[in-house]
């Protein structure tokens, strides 16, 4: 990685801090993230660490460690935060495209979603760039596999196949 990706006040910058709107829990991410995702950067981006703010009602997306540097919010980024929406169109998982959607269908469908062992392949086949393409700047198994035992648990009835 170059050295304009790196963050030279990662020592100080705590792991978690609160938004500046809402006050939530958020973790860090890393500048190649938030360069990667934000629409319009500033010509001279602060060195500084950053954070994602994933609450769902909050307009937010990353603010810095420094309180001077720039806000980013949704209409900010080049995509829109699964985290930050419920459509079920949006991704769940940035690096290959799997949707709510995809997940629903499937469970409909079949009772089970393989969802998560096609992006464990995909991952161990080395062919994930999550820190470029999911504004967590994290992998998305553990909220793709979240939201999957959710949508199973909550499935109606009628979409189960009969047995016997």
């Amino acid at each position: 990685m170059s050295d304009c990706c790196s963050v030279k006040d990662s020592s100080v910058a705590p792991p978690v801090a609160a938004c500046p709107a809402n006050g939530a829990r958020s973790k860090q991410v890393d500048q190649l993230t938030v360069k990667s995702l934000v629409r319009q950067l500033p010509l001279e981006m602060p060195d500084t660490q950053y954070y994602f703010c994933e609450t769902r009602d909050c307009d937010v997306v990353y603010f810095a460690f420094d309180s001077h540097a720039p806000i980013f919010r949704r209409a900010d980024l080049l995509i829109r935060v699964s985290a930050k929406e419920e459509s079920a169109w949006i991704p769940v998982c940035y690096c290959f495209g799997f949707t709510r959607k995809d997940i629903e269908d499937e469970i409909a469908e079949t009772g089970r979603s393989t969802v998560t062992d096609r992006i464990t392949a995909e991952v161990t086949a080395g062919r994930c760039a999550c820190e470029v393409k999911n504004p967590s700047g994290k992998c998305c198994l553990g909220n793709v596999t979240r939201i999957t035992q959710n949508r199973r648990r909550n499935r109606p009835v009628a979409a189960t196949k009969a047995t016997g």
